[in-house]
């Protein structure tokens, strides 16, 4: 079976598939305990290829997970949104979760912004807050500013990287990948006010296909 692999699991899977080697090759028990490790750190890092849905004005999962509370918030002041509460929709990923996050639309990015902090389980409301993060300010396609979006990546209680391959000014495909978080996370997305959200909290999400709402 061809599993796509993302570019960042590289090392860890070599890394991981070396030490169980070796135990392996010195202590055989250790071997066949650490072998479930290994195949976890392969299944983390996997990419599969996901089709967008058609349609115009909508905004898709940016990340596969649990849909949390949704809740009115203000956006990151670093994105320069101002102050007003709009709906945030959160998605939890745990460490069995596909990683790779994806545009929720096609558009411009305005303003890309990361803020170091603590590592609070990304399941809490707080690590919206306090967490390390990585903001991105998305500018839909041929519009003038006044349905931008944010979409903000997380680290969680293990993860201790933010990748994120965006650039202030690049232009972006609804679905494509644009970064991936290690290891168990949450992508949170401010969606500008009047937006009709189409899921409800609870729900299991794909990156990618899942609708989350749609410009009105």
């Amino acid at each position: 079976m061809n599993l796509p692999i993302h570019r960042e699991g590289y090392p860890f899977i070599a890394l991981f598939a070396a030490v169980n080697l070796l135990a392996f090759l010195f202590v055989s028990w250790l071997g066949w305990l650490l072998l479930p490790v290994t195949i976890w750190c392969i299944a983390f890092f996997r990419d599969p290829e996901r089709k967008p849905p058609d349609g115009p004005g909508l905004i898709i999962c940016p990340a596969d997970g649990k849909l949390l509370p949704i809740v009115q918030a203000v956006p990151p002041a670093e994105l320069e949104m101002g102050d007003a509460p709009r709906p945030r929709l959160s998605i939890f990923m745990n460490v069995f979760n596909v990683h790779v996050n994806r545009n929720p639309v096609s558009g411009q990015i305005i303003a890309k912004a990361y803020r170091p902090g603590k590592f609070f389980n990304a399941s809490f409301d707080k690590a919206s807050i306090h967490n390390e993060r990585m903001s991105i300010r998305l500018r839909p396609d041929g519009d003038d500013g006044a349905r931008d979006l944010a979409v903000v990546q997380i680290a969680g209680l293990v993860a201790r990287r933010i990748v994120c391959d965006l650039t202030q000014g690049q232009g972006v495909q609804r679905g494509a990948r644009f970064g991936i978080i290690r290891f168990g996370s949450r992508v949170d997305v401010f969606l500008p006010p009047g937006t009709e959200i189409l899921v409800t909290p609870g729900i299991t999400t794909v990156a990618g296909e899942t609708i989350l709402a749609r410009f009105v």
